[in-house]
């Protein structure tokens, strides 16, 4: 049976979705062109018409998927900052649980040695900083520059979390939450108790 013939831009879609879907079994770096190319029904060299290099496919990719994450935990505007927030974790948790080897290959993903690929990560983390950061502003705090490497922090303190709790089950997801949330409280108490007060009461 003959593939349905597909435009470029349902063509480079296809590619993308590939190997989105392939993240979930391989790092980043060791996505196989050559494969995902064959499965698409296309040559190597047409991929690369499409994306430029294994780079700018890599990146597409990357991109793909962290806007599929940030699209799955978008705030519920409807909720009370604090609750928000836990909402936004307990989706997260979820997100991780169910795409456990492609979050693991996002937050890697700074290890390429592409400077695009990385940005297009830290891109992702800025937006889930300001996220948080939001929730302090709403309520009339302003973060300090000390708060905002401290959320930084917590961020980073997230991801490694996630890997290490929410993919290897050691904890429920309540108690991942817990976690995460109650870090978030100790460090914003530590460095900005006026700001923490707002957001989590005395």
């Amino acid at each position: 049976m003959r593939r349905a013939r597909l435009s470029p831009e349902e063509r480079r879609a296809q590619l993308i979705a590939l190997g989105v879907a392939a993240l979930a079994e391989h790092p980043l770096g060791e996505l196989n062109i050559e494969i995902l190319a064959a499965d698409a029904g296309v040559s190597r060299a047409l991929l690369f018409h499409y994306f430029g290099s294994r780079q700018g496919f890599q990146r597409e990719v990357v991109r793909t998927a962290g806007d599929s994450m940030l699209q799955a935990t978008e705030p519920d505007p409807g909720l009370a900052p604090l609750p928000r927030l836990t909402d936004t974790l307990r989706r997260t948790v979820g997100f991780v649980r169910a795409h456990a080897g492609t979050f693991s290959s996002l937050v890697r993903g700074p290890a390429s040695g592409d400077p695009q690929i990385r940005a297009v990560v830290e891109q992702a983390r800025l937006l889930q900083t300001e996220r948080v950061v939001s929730l302090f502003r709403e309520l009339g705090a302003e973060p300090s520059p000390r708060l905002l490497i401290g959320l930084r922090g917590w961020l980073a303190f997230t991801e490694q979390a996630l890997v290490d709790a929410a993919i290897g089950e050691q904890l429920t997801d309540d108690q991942l939450v817990d976690l995460l949330q109650d870090s978030l409280h100790g460090i914003a108490e530590r460095l900005e108790p006026a700001a923490s007060r707002v957001l989590f009461g005395a």
